[in-house]
């Protein structure tokens, strides 16, 4: 069977003791030990699916997830093992912590909406007067926000985290030094590639009592960049920033007046759209490795990730 896009899976591996589809990946636990991930070519928005799925989307973003989980393992250990296939990654099953840490190095997307509503406190961050949209904050600050079941999640605090008791005050304060930590990596090797990392999120978990960094990382669905040689001189004209991530689907969605709201109606996408969104993805690839993604074919995908899976596991 020939596809143009992955948009799902269905596979039931030796041993598998779970599965469960997320937004964009589709998640299958083997003995309650290790996980499956698929990055699938679904992309959400606002907490929402998109009705079309992006070719190449989860290549580009499992191929760069793999990247900087290997160059930020010294920092933190994390949950890769494998990538067998373009779309997927094995690793360590954790219990996750239900806590997405994100930093901010710039007044941009959520936080600039907030902003510009004239907030001055973001997730127990005081933030100072006189900001333009995409201007560089003082420092990089971490705006947490809890993970919901379903729905969207909650910007929240260090102190309400602490309230509630979803960690204690000394595994807050590592998870809080290892984030900053990361946040410091993915910005050096951006700026190797004369890219801004204006703002990330991360998420963890614990497996025997250690913290383990899970999930994606500096991908352009979790994270925003802006091209470094003409960041000043737009800030200085006033201009949007040339930028790398996924806001310009949020951007579009709301022109199209979507933003996830009870009795919006999701607009369609063409063909065009859909093709922009693939380039500006593979665009990103290009500017973090400084290499064409080599494009995987679609022809029996299916069939060759379940294959490639199963060769691995019999190796684990």
């Amino acid at each position: 069977m020939s596809l143009n896009a992955l948009t799902a899976t269905n596979y039931n591996f030796h041993n598998q003791t779970q599965f469960y589809r997320g937004k964009v990946r589709d998640v299958y636990t083997i003995n309650n030990d290790l996980l499956v991930i698929v990055a699938c070519d679904r992309i959400s928005a606002f907490d929402h699916v998109l009705p079309r799925s992006i070719p190449y989307k989860g290549q580009v973003l499992n191929a760069i997830a793999s990247l900087f989980l290997d160059r930020t393992s010294d920092i933190v250990q994390n949950w890769k093992i494998s990538t067998p296939d373009p779309h997927v990654t094995i690793g360590h099953r954790c219990d996750a912590l239900p806590i997405e840490f994100v930093v901010r190095n710039y007044l941009t997307g959520h936080a600039w909406r907030v902003y510009k509503s004239g907030g001055r406190i973001l997730c127990g961050n005081t933030l100072p007067e006189g900001l333009n949209e995409n201007d560089q904050l003082p420092m990089p600050i971490i705006t947490p926000a809890t993970k919901a079941t379903s729905g969207h999640d909650e910007d929240t605090t260090y102190d309400e985290i602490l309230e509630k008791g979803i960690v204690s005050k000394e595994r807050l304060d590592e998870l809080y030094d290892i984030t900053f930590k990361l946040f410091a990596r993915g910005a050096e090797i951006a700026a190797e590639k004369g890219l801004i990392l204006v703002d990330t999120k991360y998420e963890f978990g614990v497996k025997d009592n250690k913290v383990m960094l899970i999930d994606e990382i500096h991908t352009p669905d979790s994270s925003r960049f802006f091209y470094a040689d003409t960041y000043n001189e737009l800030q200085e004209k006033g201009e949007p920033q040339r930028q790398l991530s996924k806001e310009f689907v949020r951007e579009w969605l709301m022109v199209n007046g979507f933003q996830g709201l009870e009795g919006q109606i999701m607009p369609t996408m063409d063909d065009a759209f859909v093709n922009s969104i693939t380039e500006r993805y593979e665009e990103l690839f290009k500017a973090m490795t400084g290499n064409a993604l080599q494009r995987r074919s679609y022809d029996h995908v299916i069939e060759d990730i379940e294959k490639n899976i199963n060769q691995t596991l019999k190796n684990l």
